[in-house]
């Protein structure tokens, strides 16, 4: 059972590097008080990155649902739906103390999701469980709806230079 209060919403949006490090952040400081967390990662999958193996050994339930590459098949997008419904439970199962939904603001920027769907999760969810929600857009109801909202904002990146994401920098 939720042993928060009052669970919060939080976004964290934009289009610069630190949105996912925010959210497993918050999970390895939530973690570290005893607080119970789930993490639902929406666009990553094949348990490779590096937060995925550091929080599971903090005891952090994990689930990565996106392919482990980015050339969706319908098989990927069924998955992430099917994702959607495990989002759903955890949220308002009184389960947990912080659910993170990462990159599922991206599901909408991808089509693979209504901003409708998404609200109708956060209606939902249990009054002491606290929601982490990350991608690159602020989608207006879901930014309405939420209690923190932090835009982080790409001013250089390595990408602009061809250098591909790195081995325990980005994942």
């Amino acid at each position: 059972m939720s042993r928060l209060e009052r669970g919060l919403i939080a976004v964290f949006t934009g289009d610069g590097k630190g949105k996912t490090t925010a959210a497993m952040g918050a999970a390895v400081r939530a973690a570290g008080n005893g607080l119970k967390v789930s993490v639902i990662q929406f666009l990553k999958g094949g348990g490779f990155t590096g937060e995925a193996k550091s929080l599971k050994k903090l005891g952090v339930e994990f689930h990565q649902i996106g392919p482990s590459a980015f050339n969706y098949t319908k098989k990927d997008i069924e998955k992430q739906r099917r994702g959607l419904k495990i989002a759903e439970q955890k949220v308002k199962s009184g389960r947990y103390d912080m659910v993170i939904l990462d990159e599922i603001l991206d599901l909408i920027w991808f089509k693979h999701a209504k901003e409708s769907e998404i609200v109708d999760i956060l209606k939902n969810k249990h009054p002491g469980t606290e929601i982490i929600l990350t991608g690159h857009i602020k989608p207006k109801q879901i930014v309405r709806m939420a209690d923190y909202v932090s835009e982080i904002k790409k001013i250089k990146h390595p990408f602009d230079k061809k250098i591909r994401a790195r081995l325990g920098i980005e994942y």
